[in-house]
């Protein structure tokens, strides 16, 4: 019986060592075009930086400095991708050191880092040297994550400790307006209130923090130009902030409403009550949305979802705790003292009994918000594996504080302990009478384990390694003519790239030739918009965009168009590769899973009685009980049944804009594909080469036909176009579809 009754405190002390409360971090860099202090031959075109998780565009900047520190150009967020940082680059780039000055605002948690990198041109130089971010925690953030946590907890914990607790234990019919005596309810409703002005006073400090970050200015000049304003209405943190005080408002209304109706409707006052435990809840869930845990690479909304449990649970013991710290006195003055011992026996009791598979969920889930964020051994040695074993250090006596309360509270396991460690010198002495004096130390080093959580929040990750590995960009050349092309899809992968094109004859760069460029995915017939490259500096010509959205194989079609009109083609195939995409997301391993389902089981754990509690009440037969069984299996069906459906109707819509070509084009649309179409088309398809109204129109929809509309009509004819006249082969068909195809204008994006 001891070892039983030992077995789940062990349990929760290893669970400790390994455990976290609720872990948040900052965004990093998963790729860098170029590379920090790599040796480049030639100057970049554009610089590129891509993060794990979106950026406020309005509040991150990117500036390009000489070795000497003056600014040579800045750049942006991506107009197509919210997670990039670019920056085209100035023509004529010499040689030497340059400095790239990052300073992205993650739109997750509205944090912002500044830090810097360098590249070389040429030579490297071996003085210059990058600043890495600083990962600090800010302390007026600390301050109001603190603030707005405590109250958070406060509201939550002392809301559900009335509808969970103090009701069962306390709770009398015969006390109008809440159910308990007026002095325990307005001591509740004065927590309550004090909770809503802590996060009014916390939400105000976080928008002026918030302000000072954005602009990186003082906060003197945050009030006097009202940047504020900017800050609130330009960014998700300002969503968010704007959402969570329309909701004080509302629970202010709330709590004024449950005391004015106390005595008039008391049947709406308790209604209300009972009700504001859902409102915390959703004040603490506004917190996960804007935290760290929604820029997780590990499946972010499980992230958001865990760490939203988590929270709750330690809402509810810190807020629960505090709560009965400032009730108990009042609530116990006129009982004598073994009035005060029933009283407060009752309350633990009920408090300790629901804790239990609460603090489990607490240590579980803690592991796996750690896991989010901890991939490698050495992540440990890093100021945020460090501010997460001092925040340990604070909640390991608050978990033994808990234990002595919930053994005290059960005579019978605490004297067998005794007896068991009798022979142990002091160990008695860790098993006193339960009673308020250890709540309020208990309390305590929750607070400063609060404070300490605040300073982990404001705390950067650690970067791990893997998505930083270094793909090599595909890259070929041809000859065309005279010309010499050179063609490289940086970096290579699916999502947004860019299209380098470097021109030059008889080695020389060449500067009087316009180039464009068009992206083709011939498996599923899919042919972007013809992009007019810019010519970034004699003879490299630059586009970008988001054209190539999965891994296969893709043709890269450039026009070189000359000053006179003649235009020479060139033409790439490339197999893209998954690999080379910007990695923002990780699949869960073993352990995540295994902490999901212990987070299940525990949560099972906790609803059972509940549920099994509402199933006696009802008072169901078995004929009725197989009844619902049966209406939530239906139910059940019927979601995933329309969970299928919704997902077969999208992949339907998917197919209907844009169904499988039923014939795929083989040929590579290069010089020689065009010059053979040509001759084909001159000799085979005579009506064709006319300027009838069919033709025209034809022509007019080249840029949205795909390539297997085209051969359908040149085998069997378009409206009053005949099909091309010979027997022609498979392969010759698409030479003159590829030549066809040169009748459409070239697009200026």
């Amino acid at each position: 019986m001891l070892k039983s009754n030992l077995l789940p405190l062990l349990t929760v002390l290893v669970l400790l060592a390994l455990g976290a409360f609720a872990s948040q971090a900052h965004g990093y860099v998963v790729r860098a075009i170029p590379a920090d202090r790599s040796t480049l031959e030639r100057p970049p075109t554009r610089l590129q930086y891509w993060f794990s998780e979106d950026l406020e565009p309005r509040f991150s900047e990117i500036n390009l400095r000489d070795s000497a520190g003056a600014i040579i150009a800045s750049g942006a967020v991506d107009d197509k991708n919210q997670a990039l940082l670019t920056l085209r680059v100035p023509p004529g780039l010499a040689d030497g050191a340059y400095v790239v000055e990052l300073r992205p605002a993650f739109a997750s948690d509205g944090h912002v880092i500044a830090e810097s990198r360098v590249f070389f041109v040429g030579t490297e130089v071996g003085d210059i040297e990058g600043q890495s971010a600083d990962d600090r925690a800010i302390p007026l953030e600390v301050l109001w994550r603190a603030m707005l946590n405590l109250a958070n907890f406060l509201f939550f914990g002392a809301s559900l400790l009335y509808a969970a607790v103090l009701m069962p234990a306390w709770g009398s019919a015969r006390h109008q307006g809440g159910g308990l005596p007026a002095r325990v309810m307005r001591r509740l409703r004065n927590c309550l209130a004090a909770a809503l002005v802590l996060a009014l006073a916390a939400s105000l400090i976080a928008l002026l923090q918030q302000s000072m970050v954005f602009f990186n200015t003082t906060a003197a000049e945050v009030l006097r130009q009202n940047l504020w304003q900017v800050a609130l209405i330009g960014s998700r943190f300002g969503d968010i902030w704007t959402f969570r005080l329309v909701l004080l408002i509302f629970c202010a209304i709330m709590l004024f409403a449950a005391e004015y109706f106390r005595d008039l409707m008391p049947q709406l006052a308790n209604g209300i009550w009972r009700g504001l435990p859902w409102l915390g809840a959703l004040f603490i869930g506004l917190s996960m949305v804007t935290g760290h845990a929604a820029g997780s690479t590990l499946l972010p909304w499980v992230a958001i979802a865990v760490d939203w449990l988590h929270a709750l649970a330690v809402a509810f013991w810190l807020g629960g705790a505090l709560t009965l710290t400032l009730l108990l006195p009042v609530a116990l003055a006129p009982y004598d003292a073994e009035g005060k011992r029933q009283a407060l026996r009752a309350i633990m009791l009920r408090f300790s009994r629901i804790m239990l598979p609460l603090v489990a969920l607490i240590i579980v889930s803690g592991i796996y918000n750690a896991l989010n964020f901890f991939i490698a051994p050495a992540d440990l040695a890093t100021s945020y594996g460090r501010s997460l074993g001092f925040k340990l250090l604070l909640a390991l006596p608050v978990f033994m504080l808990g234990a002595q309360q919930h053994i005290a509270l059960r005579p019978q396991l605490a004297a067998r302990l005794k007896s068991a460690l009798a022979n142990i010198p002091l160990t008695t002495r860790f098993f006193p009478e339960p009673g308020s004096s250890l709540l309020r130390i208990e309390v305590l080093l929750m607070l400063l384990t609060l404070v300490a959580a605040a300073a982990l929040a404001a705390t950067p990750i650690p970067e791990p390694d893997l998505p930083l590995t270094d793909i090599k960009a595909p890259q070929a050349s041809l000859t065309v003519g005279d010309f010499t092309l050179t063609s490289a899809v940086i970096p290579g992968g699916p999502g947004v790239n860019t299209y380098d094109s470097v021109v030059s004859r008889a080695g020389a760069p060449v500067n009087d030739v316009d180039v464009h460029l068009q992206l083709v995915n011939p498996a599923r017939g899919i042919r972007s918009a013809w992009l007019r490259a810019e010519q970034v500096e004699t003879g490299l010509h630059v586009a970008a965009g988001d054209d190539i959205d999965r891994a296969g194989r893709w043709w890269t079609l450039i026009d070189l168009v000359e000053s006179d009109g003649r235009t020479s083609r060139a033409a790439f195939a490339w197999e893209i590769n998954q690999a080379a995409a910007v990695q923002q997301s990780r699949p869960p391993g073993l352990i995540h899973v295994l902490a999901l389902f212990a987070i299940a089981a525990l949560l099972t754990w906790w609803l059972y009685p509940r549920a099994r509690g509402l199933i006696d009440a009802l008072s169901l037969s078995l004929a009725s009980l197989a009844i619902a069984v049966g209406a939530v299996a239906v139910s059940l069906g019927i979601m995933a049944a329309g969970a299928v459906m919704i997902s077969e109707q999208q992949r339907n819509y998917e197919l209907t804009l844009n169904p499988p070509p039923s014939v795929v084009n083989t040929i590579l649309p290069d010089a020689e594909s065009l010059r053979r179409g040509e001759a084909l088309y001159r000799e085979h398809c005579l009506i064709w080469q006319g300027q009838s109204a069919d033709f025209r129109a034809l022509r007019n929809r080249l840029d949205s036909a795909r390539d297997d509309f085209l051969y359908d009509a040149f085998v069997t004819g378009w409206r009053g176009l005949p099909p091309c006249a010979g027997d022609l082969g498979v392969d010759a068909r698409w030479d003159v579809i590829n030549y066809f195809r040169t009748f459409e204008g070239r697009g200026e994006s």
